[in-house]
Formats: C-alpha cells, structure tokens, sequence
C-alpha cells in the first residue's frame, strides 16, 4: 500500500518463524536462529528480496530493505520504494519458499481499505500485473 505521509509503497512480508529458518537452512545456514539473531533476520530480508520481483511502469525495480520484527510466530520484513502515481501499472511475481516447498501459495495484496487487489503465486507462477489504486 501507498503511504500518504512518506509517499511511499510499502512492501510487508510475514513468513513463518520456522519456515524462514528453514529456508535459510537450505541455503546452507548453520543453526539459523530468526528470533535471537539479526544476521539470520537479514540474511532471511535478502531472500526476500531475491524471491519478491516488482516491476513498475515496465521497469524492474528494488526495494529498499527497511527492516524486520517477530510478531506473534511470524517474521515480518519490511521494504519500500517511491511510490508511482495512483494508476500506474505494476508488475510482481512472489517466489518466497516456492523453492522449499511445492504446495507453496503465496498471496500478494496491493491496496488498502476496500480497494485491494490479491494475486496468488505458487511455484513456476508467471509474473502477474496490477494497477495501483486511487
């Protein structure tokens, strides 16, 4: 969602504690521990940011890495970008832990209130488009 005070599009990730653990154990982390530490917490944010592709306009673009906290079992990351005017057309394909499990579904709200728009990805899922609302 687009927020009106900083003017900007703000990304928001909740995974599960054990299942980012679990993806970076796959990667080969030893003992990853998301709770306890801010280097398994980062490294989990740069996985993020490798498996979340957003273009907008046509153009690929990354989002800054803002930052991260457990709430309730899930780690939340956090990013943001200069928000396009309402409208614009975006472009997003969300691959997180799609190469840890099959039945993976992740789903991706764009919006807020009333005007939200949800697309669903799961592993091999093509790219898909939206538009930002007014």
């Amino acid at each position: 969602a687009v927020n009106p005070r900083t003017k900007k599009l703000e990304i928001m990730h909740q995974v599960p504690v054990h299942d980012a653990e679990h993806a970076l154990r796959a990667q080969g982390a030893e003992n990853p521990d998301i709770i306890g530490s801010e280097a398994s917490r980062e490294a989990f944010a740069a996985y993020v940011a490798r498996r979340f592709v957003l273009a907008v306009d046509g153009k690929e673009t990354s989002a800054d890495y803002v930052g991260s906290e457990i709430a309730g079992g899930s780690l939340w990351v956090y990013q943001e970008l200069p928000a396009p005017g309402p409208g614009t057309p975006i472009t997003v394909n969300s691959q997180i832990l799609t190469d840890m499990w099959a039945s993976q579904m992740n789903r991706v709200n764009i919006g807020h209130g009333s005007s939200v728009t949800t697309l669903i990805f799961t592993a091999g899922t093509a790219a898909q488009d939206a538009v930002l609302p007014a």
